[in-house]
């Protein structure tokens, strides 16, 4: 917890400003029944108008500075709250934006979404209550206690026996709350995780009438986290009643007493100035007993942002397995792609290992199409990611002119690479702030250029507002194929030196495949290109041609070569043309 402390460290003149006016608005607040007890003893029990009008008027001012000043105390609390929240929040997403694949596996989407979002709210709802109770809570315990004992000392041994009473309730309270919090932590991770699947999977769902089982599914974690909610609410529930039960009762005694004394004294002045000193002692009592109420509020809330922050910082301290290396290379180059005996594996959940490639050697040169091929899970898309170093190796290099990637500045790798994801993704916006995604300072010529390489200028063309067409969150208003051809019309703006495809046609018809490609080529001849495909008629005019079986390279070369030399690509392609087909 005290390692989220720095995220104070900007906002410290307000943190200070704002324990200041909590200091001042305490004290000003013990001055009120002191006031009261004078405009009673002085002026209602003597008849001294004058003594309530001037006791009166200072209590009034009084009350107006202490107004303002609370206003004032929780804008500036709020203020420095919020901002350690949004300076660590960006922090956090700042982290994850450094994360490879496998460090964000670690920890899980849902997992991240809940540590960002209501991780972070359990900090910043403590660290408000801090700055407002962390300077009250002494003030109005010492304050009221000693202005208690010197209204009068008899009647303040009650607070010898209240005030342990209040205490061991508190602590019997967080013994039994605080073993909740991080399974509650947990299980609004679990609940994300199924409202995002229900959410990404909807059209699954639907089509496989699966609706009422994921609506169990979802009712089970809801109901799950909401019992274990209204388990922790039972207990704080009682607390404040208890502890408010104890004050009436309090009052009461104190009320008996003071009668008691009343009516053993004969001095008509003296009766009258102990019912004011009485109704002050009271008060101050009640502020002595509010007091450690709140003490005991944060000291129940302490255990839950103790356990939202470890899981913040198990985030901010995570060793990303992608190590970026001081002084890294800049990049400069063709675009040549070279794989030098690399080998992946990855961990199960299992704890076991499972390979995924096994020494791949192969070389993508700058003015050709590189297409890889194979069956599903031998490893293709697994190729493509260790080049952007979504990924590392476990073993062997990956080379782009030469530079180990592991080696190279990020900055430089990305700004020469144009990828095209397997899911096509589309942020919201318009189709111009998508395509201006990797060049900011594009013109709308070189946007209709790319659509057009891209075989998506007609349908842009079409639409009502053309380039500044609304986008819907990831692309849902518009087919497959048609987000499959934006996302590649992005990287051609990028003008990038090599091009990754992953299965990105897989969405287009064959005339639309044959009619991209062919443009690609002819349009983007000095840069790499690098394609993975499941079609053998994508990839059938490709210059190199590498099959893949099981994580190994089965083969490599042009398609007449592959169909005489490589079994496993000519099980690939029979499975897939005529014979006639194969035959051309």
């Amino acid at each position: 917890m005290l390692k989220m402390l720095r995220y104070l460290k900007p906002h410290k003149y307000f943190a200070l400003f704002t324990l200041f006016l909590a200091a001042v608005n305490n004290v000003l607040t013990l001055a009120f029944p002191l006031l009261l007890s004078n405009i009673i003893n002085d002026g209602i029990n003597r008849g001294d108008l004058e003594s309530i009008k001037s006791d009166g008027l200072v209590l009034f001012i009084c009350c107006v500075i202490a107004m303002f000043i609370s206003i004032a105390n929780s804008y500036c609390s709020s203020k420095v709250s919020t901002g350690f929240a949004g300076e660590l929040r960006a922090d956090i997403f700042n982290k994850v934006e450094g994360f490879s694949q496998t460090d964000i596996d670690k920890i899980g989407v849902p997992s991240l979404i809940t540590r960002t979002t209501n991780d972070i709210r359990q900090i910043q709802d403590f660290i408000l209550m801090t700055l407002r109770t962390i300077i009250s809570v002494p003030i109005m315990l010492v304050g009221g206690t000693i202005m208690a004992v010197a209204m009068d000392p008899g009647l303040s041994l009650v607070l010898l026996v209240v005030l342990p009473v209040i205490a061991v309730i508190a602590l019997i309270v967080a013994k039994k709350v605080v073993p909740f919090f991080d399974r509650i932590q947990k299980r609004v991770d679990k609940l994300n995780l199924i409202i995002r699947e229900k959410i990404s999977g909807i059209r699954v769902i639907r089509a496989f009438n699966r609706t009422k089982h994921e609506d169990a599914r979802f009712k089970a974690a809801n109901d799950d986290l909401t019992q274990m909610n209204v388990k922790v609410q039972r207990i704080f529930a009682g607390l404040i009643p208890i502890i408010t039960l104890l004050a009436f009762l309090l009052i009461a005694l104190l009320v008996g007493v003071g009668y008691v004394q009343i009516n053993r004294l004969t001095d008509p002045v003296e009766i009258q100035n102990t019912i004011g000193d009485l109704q002050a002692f009271i008060i101050y009592l009640v502020f002595v007993v509010i007091a450690l109420s709140n003490a005991a509020a944060m000291f129940i809330m302490l255990p839950r942002a103790k356990i939202s922050a470890k899981r913040i910082n198990a985030v901010l301290e995570l060793e990303s397995e992608m190590e970026v290396v001081a002084g890294a290379s800049v990049y400069e180059g063709n675009g040549v792609i070279e794989f030098d005996d690399v080998c992946f594996s990855y961990k199960t959940p299992e704890g076991d290992v499972a390979e995924v490639l096994k020494n791949v050697t192969f070389k993508a040169n700058p003015g050709e199409v590189t297409a890889i091929i194979g069956s599903t899970g031998s490893g293709k898309s697994t190729i493509l990611n260790l080049i952007p170093r979504f990924y590392d190796v476990t073993s062997g290099a990956v080379r782009i002119d030469g530079y180990d990637v592991r080696q190279m500045d990020f900055a430089s790798l990305y700004k020469k690479l144009g990828y095209i994801p397997q899911q096509a993704f589309l942020f919201s916006g318009t189709i111009a702030d998508n395509l201006r995604y990797g060049k900011e300072d594009a013109t709308d010529e070189e946007l209709w250029r790319a659509l057009e390489i891209a075989q998506a200028k007609d349908f842009v063309a079409r639409l009502p507002d053309g380039l500044d067409s609304i986008v819907a969150q990831n692309g849902t208003n518009f087919s497959g194929g048609q987000k499959q051809r934006l996302c590649i019309a992005r990287a051609i703006v990028k003008k990038a030196e090599f091009y990754i495809f992953d299965d990105s046609f897989s969405a287009l018809d064959f005339a639309t495949d044959a009619r991209l490609r062919r443009a690609l080529k002819e349009n983007l001849k000095g840069a790499s290109i690098l394609i993975v495909a499941q079609r053998v008629g994508t990839i059938i005019d490709a210059d190199k041609i590498i099959v893949l079986d099981k994580g190994q390279v089965a083969g490599i070369g042009k398609h007449e070569e592959l169909l005489e030399s490589c079994d496993v690509y000519k099980d690939i392609v029979t499975s897939q043309l005529s014979s006639q087909e194969v035959s051309q």
